[in-house]
């Protein structure tokens, strides 16, 4: 395994500029994930990492050693794609010991090996098919012993769970941490879904135009978020823009349309006076006063979902979303007046997009 460091890395493609001035560190054995919308520079990112691609400037270091003009097949890593990429017309075994024929593995060692990556992948007994004879989640495990069986330094995965179903995905998910748990290889894995994002990864890297907006582990993402974009992106999120009143160590006050707040004060806050945006996740609002930070509002719809409720609710021109754990737990009819609070430590002030303060 090995430790991946990226330092002030460009990549542009005509006038576009697909990465801008990235710096990151995946450290060794490390699940890592670059999260983003289509179009961030995450996939252009993964492969410059693989050698797909030169940086036009910065550099790009596999512990000490810098990698910027060694070609992808001297990189020692492996690259799941998010189309399997499987040889129709090799059976699954032959799939699998393909990069070990190119490194002419003895034929006895790569049969050994296979068979390992097989019973890794849970695929064992498996070898004789062909890929044709394989649901979409048994062709990506195979993908995946693909990239396993040369035992490479790091494994490069590129959106490798898009084209399962929703089930699939959830299933695949599981196993792609547990092999890592299991081998603990270093991997790098591109997404654009946030869930999959937070549920796998040791760190994320948020990145949203060519450039990184936070790193950070998935509960710090989603608790704390560096700015709008982040809080937004990764989960969901009521925003309400208000003027930043006084800070208190670690809190803030914070005056809004729907009455004064108390939060956790986040990074880079402007000055008393200054524009800022209260963020409070759907599931942390409550229909009862269960804090000080309470206002008045009208609900507009209820969506029961089993062991969720979805209900929308409407404050002073706003539309919020909130989210309850224990459906049946209040009554209230669409369009009745409701009170809402929610804790000033599940509120984060963060610096407002743009403008004067309301």
């Amino acid at each position: 395994m090995i430790g991946i460091t990226l330092s002030n890395v460009t990549k542009r493609f005509g006038e576009t500029v697909a990465v801008a001035d990235v710096s990151l560190e995946v450290k060794r054995g490390e699940l890592f994930f670059l999260l983003g919308p289509s179009g961030c520079g995450k996939t252009t990112l993964l492969r410059l990492i693989a050698g797909f691609g030169r940086p036009d400037s910065g550099d790009i270091r596999f512990d000490d050693r810098y990698v910027d003009d060694v070609p992808a097949h001297r990189r020692d890593t492996a690259l799941v794609f998010q189309n399997y990429a499987l040889w129709p017309h090799m059976t699954v075994a032959e799939n699998v010991a393909y990069g070990l024929r190119e490194r002419h593995v003895p034929k006895e060692r790569r049969e050994q090996l296979v068979s390992e990556a097989l019973a890794a992948v849970h695929m064992k007994g498996y070898g004789a098919r062909t890929p044709n004879q394989l649901s979409g989640g048994q062709q990506q495990r195979i993908a995946l012993a693909r990239a396993l069986v040369i035992q490479p330094d790091a494994v490069l995965l590129d959106e490798p769970l898009s084209n399962l179903d929703a089930q699939l995905r959830l299933e695949m998910r599981r196993e792609i941490r547990r092999i890592h748990d299991e081998t603990g290889i270093t991997m790098v894995y591109v997404t654009h879904d946030q869930k999959e994002a937070l549920s796998m990864a040791d760190r994320i890297a948020v990145m949203s135009m060519g450039r990184v907006e936070q790193i950070g582990d998935p509960r710090t993402l989603y608790l704390r978020p560096a700015n709008r974009f982040v809080a937004t992106f990764v989960g969901e999120a009521n925003m309400i823009p208000g003027s930043l009143l006084e800070r208190d160590g670690v809190f803030a006050r914070v005056r809004t349309a729907l009455g004064e707040f108390r939060a956790r004060a986040g990074e880079d806050l402007p000055e008393a006076g200054g524009a800022v945006d209260c963020m409070v996740r759907p599931e942390c609002l409550h229909l009862r006063r269960r804090s000080d930070n309470v206002f008045q509002a009208v609900l507009r719809s209820d969506v029961y979902l089993g062991e969720l409720e979805e209900l929308v609710i409407e404050a002073e021109g706003m539309t919020l979303r909130a989210l309850m754990a224990n459906p049946g737990e209040y009554r209230a009819e669409t369009d009745a007046r409701i009170e809402v609070s929610f804790a000033a430590e599940d509120a984060l002030l963060l610096p407002a997009a743009g403008g004067d303060a309301p």
